[in-house]
């Protein structure tokens, strides 16, 4: 609208109606007058200002989708991202046109996250947070800050993947490359692992296939210059909260942001998931020197136990059926090539039956090597040292008893260890000439 048209328009008016009480008309015409020009008044006003929230959903007509949208805070770093966890601040309707508006924002002198998320007709919990199927995902984290007005559209049956805002903030427009890659991860690695499979191999393929989903949002997280796209990157790595196979990830965000921002809550929050006392052995740290109750009924000190070149730490189960493949088709090659050059490994079970764990070893041709268990099953206090609960898994252990690399499998495992020997080799043969 044009301001200087409506201060001409405001001009004329008054005139108008002053001219107009000087007449001799009817009282119920004088009030008709002062309405109108009072109705006038209001919608120009404002001239020029925009709603501080405003946008578009498209939703269709087959009535799946409500027409309201939800403004959504976190209360916590775990609340991000997460279903039932955040405060409805705010809800709007959507018009028939698809439009929508939040006159009124939370106060923010600096930035804040806040989530926009639409919901199924009949959807009890409006914060609810679909990211199982992230072509259906139904909310996006924005950032709000007063006086940067945000103006969005989106498709609702694909809200998040759809969402766009007109003229972004830096930190919006992170968040949408955030999302950007959110999305071409999954579709590379996840989608079509999504089918629940127990075959022992697929397993394994599904691990990797999650950390390879995981690595391009860790790199997002890593190179980011702003706290909370990254705090969102992180929640996105593990909805779950689970990050026991990427605890160097999470130590190094800590490590991060209480450098830059030490007293934000959610910082606070982060490290003490990120704090060495609770996570899992990482890579560069020295393997805990633990008593182990060896297969020959013998305790040792796992440091007693270690080879002067190079061990494997495998934590396995005769239940759990990775393992046991692993045992047979990549441990026992691996030993029976390179033992001899000072390679070891070192087995620990997690099985409560000494018979069961016995006929294992013997079966898979494991009885090559060093096997310890304290045979309590889940309640293993070797586990409980090393922060870990998930099976299987290992460490490569170097002389000195540093974790030189975890969680290899397959063809990586295999090399990763005739690189590492071949290397041994050939630096003992340089010194020998």
């Amino acid at each position: 609208m044009d301001c200087r048209r409506n201060e001409l328009n405001h001009h004329n008016l008054i005139q108008l109606i002053l001219y107009l009480l000087h007449l001799k008309i009817s009282l119920i015409m004088k009030i008709y007058f002062y309405f109108f020009f009072l109705l006038f008044l209001i919608m120009t006003t404002n001239c020029g200002e925009s709603p501080p929230f405003s946008g578009k959903v498209t939703i269709t007509n087959d009535g799946e989708w409500g027409s309201m949208v939800y403004l959504i805070q976190p209360r916590s770093f775990d609340g991000i991202a997460s279903s039932y966890e955040g405060i409805v601040l705010d809800s709007a309707i959507v018009d028939v046109e698809g439009n929508f508006v939040f006159n009124e924002m939370p106060n923010a002198p600096e930035s804040i996250l806040l989530q926009i998320a639409v919901q199924k007709k009949g959807e009890r919990f409006l914060n609810k947070l679909e990211n199982e199927h992230l072509d259906r995902a139904n909310y996006f984290p924005l950032i709000w800050e007063n006086g940067k007005a945000i103006n969005i559209s989106a498709n609702a049956i694909h809200f998040q993947k759809s969402f766009s805002i007109k003229n972004p903030s830096a930190q919006n427009a992170a968040m949408l490359r955030l999302r950007d890659i959110r999305i071409d991860s999954f579709n590379k690695h996840l989608s079509i692992n999504a089918e629940d499979d127990h075959d022992e191999q697929k397993i394994i393929e599904q691990a990797e296939a999650l950390l390879n989903y995981q690595k391009p949002l860790m790199d997002f997280a890593n190179e980011s210059s702003e706290l909370l796209p990254a705090i969102v990157a992180v929640r996105w790595v593990s909805i779950e909260d689970d990050y026991e196979r990427v605890p160097e990830f999470l130590f190094n965000q800590c490590e991060k942001w209480k450098k830059n921002t030490p007293n934000h809550p959610w910082v606070i929050q982060l490290c003490e998931k990120g704090s060495r006392e609770i996570l899992p052995v990482m890579k560069g740290d020295m393997i805990p020197d633990f008593p182990l109750p060896m297969l020959s009924d013998e305790t040792f000190p796992l440091k007693e136990l270690l080879s002067k070149e190079l061990t494997i730490l495998d934590l396995w189960a005769s239940w759990c059926a990775p393992c046991r493949t692993e045992n047979r088709d990549f441990l026992v090659p691996l030993w029976d090539k390179h033992h001899k050059a000072g390679f070891q490994i070192v087995g620990y079970a997690l099985d409560a039956s000494e018979k069961t764990w016995k006929s294992a070893i013997e079966k898979d041709g494991a009885d090559r090597w060093l096997h310890a268990s304290h045979l309590q099953g889940d309640d293993s206090p070797f586990f409980n040292k090393l922060n870990i609960k998930t099976i299987p898994a290992n460490f490569l252990i170097d002389g000195s008893g540093k974790v030189i690399a975890k969680n290899l499998h397959g063809e990586d495992l295999v090399k990763f260890v005739d690189e590492y020997m071949s290397c041994l080799l050939y630096t003992s043969d340089a010194a020998d000439e």
